[in-house]
Protein backbone atom coordinates (compact mmCIF):
# COMPACT_ATOMS: atom_id res chain seq x y z
CA UNK A 1 0.00 0.00 0.00
CA UNK A 2 2.82 2.42 0.76
CA UNK A 3 4.25 1.79 -2.71
CA UNK A 4 0.93 2.72 -4.32
CA UNK A 5 0.93 6.10 -2.59
CA UNK A 6 4.11 7.04 -4.50
CA UNK A 7 2.15 6.79 -7.76
CA UNK A 8 0.06 9.54 -9.32
CA UNK A 9 -2.96 10.25 -7.06
CA UNK A 10 -5.17 10.45 -10.16
CA UNK A 11 -5.09 6.66 -10.15
CA UNK A 12 -6.15 5.98 -6.55
CA UNK A 13 -7.53 9.09 -4.77
CA UNK A 14 -11.29 9.23 -4.10
CA UNK A 15 -13.11 10.66 -7.13
CA UNK A 16 -15.16 13.36 -5.33
CA UNK A 17 -12.01 14.67 -3.67
CA UNK A 18 -10.11 14.64 -6.98
CA UNK A 19 -12.87 16.40 -8.91
CA UNK A 20 -13.18 19.02 -6.20
CA UNK A 21 -9.44 19.72 -6.11
CA UNK A 22 -9.18 19.95 -9.91
CA UNK A 23 -12.55 21.42 -10.88
CA UNK A 24 -12.79 24.30 -8.40
CA UNK A 25 -9.54 25.99 -9.53
CA UNK A 26 -10.52 25.27 -13.14
CA UNK A 27 -13.96 26.83 -12.63
CA UNK A 28 -12.40 29.92 -11.10
CA UNK A 29 -9.92 30.16 -13.98
CA UNK A 30 -12.72 29.84 -16.56
CA UNK A 31 -14.90 32.38 -14.75
CA UNK A 32 -11.99 34.78 -14.63
CA UNK A 33 -11.47 34.32 -18.37
CA UNK A 34 -15.13 35.16 -19.00
CA UNK A 35 -14.93 38.12 -16.64
CA UNK A 36 -12.44 39.86 -18.93
CA UNK A 37 -15.30 40.41 -21.36
CA UNK A 38 -18.07 40.75 -18.77
CA UNK A 39 -16.24 43.47 -16.82
CA UNK A 40 -15.54 45.36 -20.04
CA UNK A 41 -19.21 45.04 -20.99
CA UNK A 42 -20.40 46.43 -17.64
CA UNK A 43 -18.03 49.41 -17.51
CA UNK A 44 -18.45 50.19 -21.22
CA UNK A 45 -22.24 50.06 -20.80
CA UNK A 46 -22.01 52.56 -17.95
CA UNK A 47 -19.34 54.81 -19.51
CA UNK A 48 -19.96 54.62 -23.26
CA UNK A 49 -23.52 53.34 -23.73
CA UNK A 50 -25.22 50.59 -25.68
CA UNK A 51 -23.27 51.37 -28.89
CA UNK A 52 -20.12 50.53 -26.94
CA UNK A 53 -21.70 47.26 -25.79
CA UNK A 54 -22.70 46.50 -29.37
CA UNK A 55 -19.07 47.13 -30.42
CA UNK A 56 -17.72 44.59 -27.92
CA UNK A 57 -20.35 42.12 -29.15
CA UNK A 58 -19.16 42.60 -32.73
CA UNK A 59 -15.54 42.11 -31.64
CA UNK A 60 -16.33 39.08 -29.45
CA UNK A 61 -16.00 36.46 -32.25
CA UNK A 62 -12.30 37.33 -32.46
CA UNK A 63 -11.97 36.34 -28.81
CA UNK A 64 -13.85 33.06 -29.33
CA UNK A 65 -11.57 32.24 -32.29
CA UNK A 66 -8.59 33.00 -30.04
CA UNK A 67 -9.96 30.67 -27.37
CA UNK A 68 -10.56 27.97 -29.97
CA UNK A 69 -6.85 28.07 -30.83
CA UNK A 70 -5.96 27.91 -27.14
CA UNK A 71 -8.28 24.92 -26.64
CA UNK A 72 -6.99 23.14 -29.75
CA UNK A 73 -3.47 23.19 -28.33
CA UNK A 74 -4.14 23.36 -24.58
CA UNK A 75 -6.83 20.69 -24.22
CA UNK A 76 -5.23 18.51 -26.90
CA UNK A 77 -1.79 18.55 -25.30
CA UNK A 78 -3.21 18.15 -21.79
CA UNK A 79 -5.17 15.07 -22.87
CA UNK A 80 -2.12 13.60 -24.65
CA UNK A 81 0.07 14.43 -21.65
CA UNK A 82 -2.32 12.73 -19.20
CA UNK A 83 -2.86 9.67 -21.40
CA UNK A 84 0.92 9.25 -21.72
CA UNK A 85 1.45 9.61 -17.96
CA UNK A 86 -1.27 7.04 -17.30
CA UNK A 87 0.51 4.64 -19.67
CA UNK A 88 3.87 5.49 -17.99
CA UNK A 89 5.33 7.02 -21.18
CA UNK A 90 7.17 10.07 -19.82
CA UNK A 91 9.10 10.87 -22.99
CA UNK A 92 5.85 10.99 -24.96
CA UNK A 93 4.39 13.26 -22.28
CA UNK A 94 7.35 15.66 -22.46
CA UNK A 95 7.21 15.72 -26.25
CA UNK A 96 3.52 16.67 -26.12
CA UNK A 97 4.22 19.58 -23.75
CA UNK A 98 7.23 20.94 -25.65
CA UNK A 99 5.49 20.83 -29.03
CA UNK A 100 2.37 22.40 -27.54
CA UNK A 101 4.31 25.38 -26.15
CA UNK A 102 5.97 26.00 -29.52
CA UNK A 103 2.59 25.77 -31.24
CA UNK A 104 1.09 28.33 -28.83
CA UNK A 105 3.74 30.94 -29.64
CA UNK A 106 3.56 30.33 -33.39
CA UNK A 107 -0.23 30.36 -33.66
CA UNK A 108 -0.53 33.41 -31.40
CA UNK A 109 1.76 35.55 -33.58
CA UNK A 110 0.07 34.46 -36.82
CA UNK A 111 -3.38 35.21 -35.40
CA UNK A 112 -2.37 38.74 -34.30
CA UNK A 113 -0.99 39.54 -37.76
CA UNK A 114 -4.16 38.31 -39.49
CA UNK A 115 -6.39 40.45 -37.25
CA UNK A 116 -4.39 43.60 -37.96
CA UNK A 117 -4.42 43.00 -41.73
CA UNK A 118 -8.10 42.06 -42.11
CA UNK A 119 -9.68 44.03 -39.24
CA UNK A 120 -12.28 46.06 -41.20
CA UNK A 121 -13.67 43.18 -43.32
CA UNK A 122 -13.74 40.91 -40.24
CA UNK A 123 -15.78 43.40 -38.21
CA UNK A 124 -18.12 43.88 -41.16
CA UNK A 125 -18.68 40.12 -41.42
CA UNK A 126 -19.27 39.95 -37.66
CA UNK A 127 -22.20 42.35 -38.04
CA UNK A 128 -20.84 45.84 -37.43
CA UNK A 129 -23.05 48.74 -38.58
CA UNK A 130 -21.63 52.16 -39.61
CA UNK A 131 -22.53 53.59 -36.20
CA UNK A 132 -20.78 50.77 -34.33
CA UNK A 133 -17.67 50.42 -36.54
CA UNK A 134 -15.58 53.28 -35.01
CA UNK A 135 -16.01 51.86 -31.50
CA UNK A 136 -15.34 48.29 -32.67
CA UNK A 137 -12.14 49.28 -34.50
CA UNK A 138 -10.67 51.14 -31.54
CA UNK A 139 -11.49 48.30 -29.15
CA UNK A 140 -10.23 45.50 -31.41
CA UNK A 141 -6.94 47.06 -32.50
CA UNK A 142 -5.88 47.22 -28.86
CA UNK A 143 -7.27 43.86 -27.67
CA UNK A 144 -5.58 42.14 -30.64
CA UNK A 145 -2.26 42.79 -28.89
CA UNK A 146 -3.38 40.49 -26.09
CA UNK A 147 -4.56 37.62 -28.30
CA UNK A 148 -1.17 35.80 -28.42
CA UNK A 149 -0.88 36.26 -24.64
CA UNK A 150 -4.35 34.80 -24.14
CA UNK A 151 -3.53 31.72 -26.26
CA UNK A 152 -0.35 30.97 -24.33
CA UNK A 153 -1.87 31.64 -20.90
CA UNK A 154 -4.89 29.41 -21.53
CA UNK A 155 -2.78 26.67 -23.09
CA UNK A 156 -0.29 26.66 -20.21
CA UNK A 157 -3.19 26.71 -17.76
CA UNK A 158 -4.48 23.40 -19.14
CA UNK A 159 -1.02 21.84 -19.04
CA UNK A 160 -0.38 22.99 -15.47
CA UNK A 161 -3.71 21.49 -14.43
CA UNK A 162 -2.87 18.18 -16.08
CA UNK A 163 0.52 18.24 -14.33
CA UNK A 164 -1.22 18.38 -10.96
CA UNK A 165 -1.12 22.15 -10.37
CA UNK A 166 -4.74 23.32 -10.78
CA UNK A 167 -4.28 26.15 -8.27
CA UNK A 168 -1.39 27.59 -10.27
CA UNK A 169 -3.49 27.80 -13.44
CA UNK A 170 -6.27 29.45 -11.45
CA UNK A 171 -3.89 32.02 -9.96
CA UNK A 172 -2.55 33.02 -13.39
CA UNK A 173 -6.03 33.90 -14.62
CA UNK A 174 -7.18 35.42 -11.34
CA UNK A 175 -4.33 37.93 -11.04
CA UNK A 176 -4.88 39.19 -14.60
CA UNK A 177 -8.63 39.59 -14.05
CA UNK A 178 -8.15 41.54 -10.83
CA UNK A 179 -5.76 43.92 -12.60
CA UNK A 180 -8.25 44.31 -15.46
CA UNK A 181 -11.10 45.04 -13.05
CA UNK A 182 -9.08 47.67 -11.18
CA UNK A 183 -7.84 49.41 -14.33
CA UNK A 184 -11.18 49.42 -16.22
CA UNK A 185 -12.90 52.21 -14.22
CA UNK A 186 -9.62 54.15 -13.91
CA UNK A 187 -8.99 54.20 -17.66
CA UNK A 188 -12.65 54.63 -18.71
CA UNK A 189 -13.82 57.22 -16.17
CA UNK A 190 -10.79 58.83 -14.48
CA UNK A 191 -8.65 59.14 -17.63
CA UNK A 192 -11.72 59.49 -19.89
CA UNK A 193 -10.32 56.95 -22.38
CA UNK A 194 -13.71 55.38 -23.13
CA UNK A 195 -13.72 52.07 -24.99
CA UNK A 196 -9.95 52.29 -25.62
CA UNK A 197 -9.39 52.32 -21.85
CA UNK A 198 -11.36 49.10 -21.43
CA UNK A 199 -9.30 47.43 -24.15
CA UNK A 200 -6.00 48.61 -22.66
CA UNK A 201 -6.98 47.36 -19.19
CA UNK A 202 -7.74 43.95 -20.68
CA UNK A 203 -4.35 43.68 -22.41
CA UNK A 204 -2.40 44.73 -19.31
CA UNK A 205 -4.19 42.07 -17.27
CA UNK A 206 -3.45 39.47 -19.94
CA UNK A 207 0.22 40.44 -19.98
CA UNK A 208 0.61 39.79 -16.25
CA UNK A 209 -1.16 36.41 -16.56
CA UNK A 210 1.10 35.51 -19.49
CA UNK A 211 4.28 36.29 -17.55
CA UNK A 212 3.12 34.05 -14.72
CA UNK A 213 2.07 31.24 -17.07
CA UNK A 214 5.35 30.92 -18.98
CA UNK A 215 7.16 30.67 -15.66
CA UNK A 216 5.61 27.21 -15.25
CA UNK A 217 7.70 25.85 -18.12
CA UNK A 218 10.55 25.36 -15.61
CA UNK A 219 8.29 23.88 -12.91
CA UNK A 220 6.69 20.74 -14.39
CA UNK A 221 6.43 17.99 -11.76
CA UNK A 222 6.17 14.82 -13.81
CA UNK A 223 8.50 15.54 -16.76
CA UNK A 224 11.87 17.10 -17.48
CA UNK A 225 11.71 19.33 -20.55
CA UNK A 226 14.74 19.43 -22.86
CA UNK A 227 15.45 21.57 -25.93
CA UNK A 228 14.59 18.79 -28.37
CA UNK A 229 11.07 18.56 -26.92
CA UNK A 230 10.31 22.08 -28.24
CA UNK A 231 11.22 21.25 -31.85
CA UNK A 232 7.96 21.02 -33.78
CA UNK A 233 7.22 17.53 -35.07
CA UNK A 234 4.30 17.31 -37.49
CA UNK A 235 3.01 13.89 -36.29
CA UNK A 236 3.03 15.09 -32.67
CA UNK A 237 1.30 18.36 -33.57
CA UNK A 238 -1.40 16.43 -35.42
CA UNK A 239 -1.98 14.14 -32.42
CA UNK A 240 -2.33 17.16 -30.14
CA UNK A 241 -4.70 18.88 -32.57
CA UNK A 242 -6.86 15.77 -32.98
CA UNK A 243 -7.45 15.53 -29.22
CA UNK A 244 -8.20 19.24 -28.89
CA UNK A 245 -10.32 19.42 -32.02
CA UNK A 246 -13.72 18.87 -30.39
CA UNK A 247 -13.27 21.72 -27.91
CA UNK A 248 -11.71 23.95 -30.56
CA UNK A 249 -14.43 23.35 -33.13
CA UNK A 250 -17.06 23.99 -30.49
CA UNK A 251 -15.55 27.45 -29.96
CA UNK A 252 -15.34 28.05 -33.71
CA UNK A 253 -18.94 26.94 -34.05
CA UNK A 254 -19.88 29.48 -31.37
CA UNK A 255 -18.12 32.11 -33.48
CA UNK A 256 -20.05 31.05 -36.57
CA UNK A 257 -23.28 31.14 -34.58
CA UNK A 258 -22.40 34.63 -33.37
CA UNK A 259 -21.86 35.84 -36.95
CA UNK A 260 -25.11 34.33 -38.22
CA UNK A 261 -26.98 35.51 -35.11
CA UNK A 262 -25.67 39.09 -35.34
CA UNK A 263 -26.51 39.45 -39.02
CA UNK A 264 -29.94 37.85 -38.57
CA UNK A 265 -30.75 40.15 -35.65
CA UNK A 266 -29.72 43.19 -37.68
CA UNK A 267 -31.85 42.09 -40.66
CA UNK A 268 -34.99 41.08 -38.82
CA UNK A 269 -34.52 43.72 -36.11
CA UNK A 270 -34.71 46.44 -38.78
CA UNK A 271 -38.12 45.05 -39.74
CA UNK A 272 -39.36 45.19 -36.13
CA UNK A 273 -40.09 47.92 -33.60
CA UNK A 274 -36.68 47.32 -32.00
CA UNK A 275 -34.45 48.42 -34.90
CA UNK A 276 -31.00 46.96 -35.62
CA UNK A 277 -28.87 48.20 -32.69
CA UNK A 278 -31.07 47.11 -29.75
CA UNK A 279 -31.18 43.37 -30.69
CA UNK A 280 -27.43 43.43 -31.35
CA UNK A 281 -26.64 44.98 -27.97
CA UNK A 282 -29.05 42.62 -26.16
CA UNK A 283 -27.50 39.60 -27.88
CA UNK A 284 -24.06 40.53 -26.57
CA UNK A 285 -25.34 40.80 -23.02
CA UNK A 286 -27.31 37.54 -23.11
CA UNK A 287 -24.51 35.56 -24.75
CA UNK A 288 -21.88 36.82 -22.34
CA UNK A 289 -24.13 36.24 -19.34
CA UNK A 290 -24.67 32.68 -20.51
CA UNK A 291 -20.89 32.45 -20.97
CA UNK A 292 -20.56 32.69 -17.18
CA UNK A 293 -22.71 29.58 -16.73
CA UNK A 294 -20.93 27.78 -19.56
CA UNK A 295 -17.58 28.72 -18.00
CA UNK A 296 -18.51 26.90 -14.79
CA UNK A 297 -19.54 23.80 -16.74
CA UNK A 298 -16.38 23.90 -18.87
CA UNK A 299 -14.41 24.31 -15.63
CA UNK A 300 -15.97 21.10 -14.30
CA UNK A 301 -15.23 19.39 -17.62
CA UNK A 302 -11.61 20.57 -17.70
CA UNK A 303 -11.16 19.58 -14.07
CA UNK A 304 -12.37 16.08 -14.91
CA UNK A 305 -10.20 15.79 -18.06
CA UNK A 306 -6.85 14.82 -16.51
CA UNK A 307 -8.60 12.35 -14.19
CA UNK A 308 -10.45 10.75 -17.12
CA UNK A 309 -7.41 10.66 -19.40
CA UNK A 310 -5.00 9.26 -16.80
CA UNK A 311 -7.37 6.49 -15.72
CA UNK A 312 -8.34 5.62 -19.28
CA UNK A 313 -4.65 5.35 -20.15
CA UNK A 314 -4.20 3.12 -17.08
CA UNK A 315 -7.33 1.09 -18.06
CA UNK A 316 -9.15 1.94 -14.81
CA UNK A 317 -12.52 2.02 -16.58
CA UNK A 318 -14.72 2.06 -13.48
CA UNK A 319 -13.00 5.25 -12.34
CA UNK A 320 -13.47 6.79 -15.80
CA UNK A 321 -17.22 6.11 -15.71
CA UNK A 322 -17.43 7.30 -12.13
CA UNK A 323 -15.78 10.68 -12.75
CA UNK A 324 -17.96 11.29 -15.83
CA UNK A 325 -21.15 10.71 -13.86
CA UNK A 326 -19.90 12.92 -11.04
CA UNK A 327 -19.10 15.72 -13.50
CA UNK A 328 -22.57 15.47 -15.07
CA UNK A 329 -24.26 15.62 -11.65
CA UNK A 330 -22.24 18.69 -10.69
CA UNK A 331 -23.10 20.46 -13.96
CA UNK A 332 -26.81 19.85 -13.44
CA UNK A 333 -26.70 21.60 -10.06
CA UNK A 334 -25.05 24.65 -11.64
CA UNK A 335 -27.49 24.61 -14.56
CA UNK A 336 -30.47 24.74 -12.20
CA UNK A 337 -29.09 27.90 -10.60
CA UNK A 338 -28.55 29.44 -14.06
CA UNK A 339 -32.10 28.56 -15.11
CA UNK A 340 -33.54 30.26 -12.04
CA UNK A 341 -31.51 33.45 -12.68
CA UNK A 342 -32.36 33.63 -16.40
CA UNK A 343 -36.07 32.88 -16.03
CA UNK A 344 -37.00 34.68 -12.81
CA UNK A 345 -34.50 37.57 -12.57
CA UNK A 346 -33.64 38.53 -16.18
CA UNK A 347 -34.17 42.28 -15.80
CA UNK A 348 -31.95 42.43 -12.73
CA UNK A 349 -29.18 40.60 -14.58
CA UNK A 350 -29.49 42.80 -17.68
CA UNK A 351 -29.51 45.99 -15.58
CA UNK A 352 -25.93 45.25 -14.53
CA UNK A 353 -24.82 46.09 -18.07
CA UNK A 354 -26.14 49.64 -18.21
CA UNK A 355 -29.38 51.43 -18.88
CA UNK A 356 -31.69 51.64 -21.86
CA UNK A 357 -35.21 52.58 -22.87
CA UNK A 358 -38.35 50.49 -22.48
CA UNK A 359 -37.93 48.73 -25.83
CA UNK A 360 -34.35 47.77 -24.93
CA UNK A 361 -35.34 46.06 -21.68
CA UNK A 362 -38.44 44.51 -23.24
CA UNK A 363 -36.40 42.75 -25.94
CA UNK A 364 -33.49 41.88 -23.63
CA UNK A 365 -35.75 40.14 -21.10
CA UNK A 366 -37.57 38.21 -23.83
CA UNK A 367 -34.24 37.28 -25.45
CA UNK A 368 -32.81 35.92 -22.19
CA UNK A 369 -35.89 33.92 -21.19
CA UNK A 370 -36.46 32.25 -24.57
CA UNK A 371 -32.91 31.83 -25.89
CA UNK A 372 -31.63 30.32 -22.62
CA UNK A 373 -34.71 28.27 -21.74
CA UNK A 374 -32.95 24.88 -22.10
CA UNK A 375 -29.79 25.67 -20.12
CA UNK A 376 -30.68 22.81 -17.77
CA UNK A 377 -29.41 20.23 -20.27
CA UNK A 378 -26.60 22.12 -22.04
CA UNK A 379 -23.91 20.81 -19.69
CA UNK A 380 -24.47 17.20 -20.78
CA UNK A 381 -23.28 17.92 -24.32
CA UNK A 382 -20.30 20.04 -23.22
CA UNK A 383 -19.00 17.47 -20.73
CA UNK A 384 -19.68 14.54 -23.05
CA UNK A 385 -17.80 16.03 -26.04
CA UNK A 386 -14.81 16.75 -23.78
CA UNK A 387 -15.11 13.23 -22.35
CA UNK A 388 -14.60 11.68 -25.80
CA UNK A 389 -11.58 13.92 -26.39
CA UNK A 390 -10.15 12.95 -23.00
CA UNK A 391 -10.28 9.22 -23.83
CA UNK A 392 -8.67 9.79 -27.24
CA UNK A 393 -11.84 9.34 -29.35
CA UNK A 394 -11.56 12.63 -31.17
CA UNK A 395 -14.08 12.00 -33.96
CA UNK A 396 -16.99 11.42 -31.58
CA UNK A 397 -15.95 14.47 -29.57
CA UNK A 398 -15.87 16.60 -32.73
CA UNK A 399 -19.28 15.35 -33.82
CA UNK A 400 -20.86 16.22 -30.48
CA UNK A 401 -19.21 19.64 -30.46
CA UNK A 402 -20.66 20.46 -33.87
CA UNK A 403 -24.10 18.92 -33.41
CA UNK A 404 -25.69 21.70 -31.37
CA UNK A 405 -24.14 24.70 -33.10
CA UNK A 406 -23.73 23.67 -36.74
CA UNK A 407 -26.21 20.85 -37.38
CA UNK A 408 -29.13 22.38 -35.47
CA UNK A 409 -28.77 25.97 -34.24
CA UNK A 410 -27.49 27.75 -37.37
CA UNK A 411 -30.09 26.17 -39.72
CA UNK A 412 -32.85 26.99 -37.23
CA UNK A 413 -31.67 30.62 -36.90
CA UNK A 414 -31.86 30.92 -40.68
CA UNK A 415 -35.19 29.11 -41.18
CA UNK A 416 -37.47 29.97 -38.22
CA UNK A 417 -37.47 33.77 -38.78
CA UNK A 418 -39.17 33.19 -42.15
CA UNK A 419 -42.21 32.04 -40.18
CA UNK A 420 -41.94 33.88 -36.85
CA UNK A 421 -39.85 36.98 -37.59
CA UNK A 422 -37.26 38.02 -35.01
CA UNK A 423 -38.91 35.76 -32.38
CA UNK A 424 -37.94 32.77 -34.53
CA UNK A 425 -34.28 33.57 -33.88
CA UNK A 426 -34.89 33.36 -30.14
CA UNK A 427 -36.73 30.02 -30.30
CA UNK A 428 -33.97 28.46 -32.41
CA UNK A 429 -31.74 27.98 -29.36
CA UNK A 430 -33.99 25.86 -27.08
CA UNK A 431 -35.03 23.66 -30.02
CA UNK A 432 -31.37 23.10 -30.97
CA UNK A 433 -30.49 22.36 -27.33
CA UNK A 434 -33.16 19.66 -27.09
CA UNK A 435 -32.08 17.98 -30.35
CA UNK A 436 -28.39 18.03 -29.39
CA UNK A 437 -29.22 16.51 -25.99
CA UNK A 438 -30.93 13.54 -27.66
CA UNK A 439 -27.89 12.92 -29.87
CA UNK A 440 -25.52 13.19 -26.90
CA UNK A 441 -27.26 10.71 -24.61
CA UNK A 442 -27.40 8.19 -27.46
CA UNK A 443 -23.63 8.32 -28.10
CA UNK A 444 -22.54 8.55 -24.48
CA UNK A 445 -24.86 5.70 -23.44
CA UNK A 446 -23.18 3.34 -25.91
CA UNK A 447 -19.70 4.42 -24.83
CA UNK A 448 -20.36 3.95 -21.10
CA UNK A 449 -21.88 0.50 -21.74
CA UNK A 450 -18.81 -0.48 -23.77
CA UNK A 451 -16.54 0.80 -21.03
CA UNK A 452 -18.46 -1.21 -18.42
CA UNK A 453 -17.86 -4.33 -20.53
CA UNK A 454 -14.12 -3.54 -20.71
CA UNK A 455 -14.02 -3.08 -16.93
CA UNK A 456 -15.72 -6.42 -16.34
CA UNK A 457 -13.34 -8.15 -18.78
CA UNK A 458 -10.34 -6.63 -17.03
CA UNK A 459 -11.54 -7.91 -13.65
CA UNK A 460 -11.94 -11.42 -15.07
CA UNK A 461 -8.63 -11.25 -16.95
CA UNK A 462 -6.17 -8.51 -15.83
CA UNK A 463 -4.20 -8.85 -19.08
CA UNK A 464 -7.22 -7.86 -21.23
CA UNK A 465 -6.42 -4.96 -23.57
CA UNK A 466 -8.85 -2.30 -24.80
Amino acid sequence: MNEIRHENPLGYEKLPKLLKSYAIPSIIAMLVSSLYNIVDQIFIGQGVGYLGNAATNVAYPLTTICLSIALLIGIGSAARFSLALGAKQKEEAALAVGNAISMMFLFGIIYFILIEIFLHPLLTVFGSTPDIMPYAKVYTRITALGMPLLIITNGMSNLARADGSPKFSMTCMLVGAIINTILDPIFIFTFDMGIAGAALATVIGQLVSFLMAINYIRRFKHINLKKHHFKLQIPECLKIASLGMSNSLNQLAITLVQIVLNNSLIHYGSQSIYGSEIPLACSGIVMKTNAILISVIIGISQGAQPIISFNYGAKNYDRVRGIYKLAISSSLVISVLGFIAFQFFPKQVISLFGTGDQLYFEFAVKFMRIFLFMVLINGVQIISSNFFAAIGKAIKGVFLSLSRQVLFLIPLILVLPFFYGIDGILFAAPVADALAFCVTITLIGKELTHMKTLGTAKQLNPSTQS
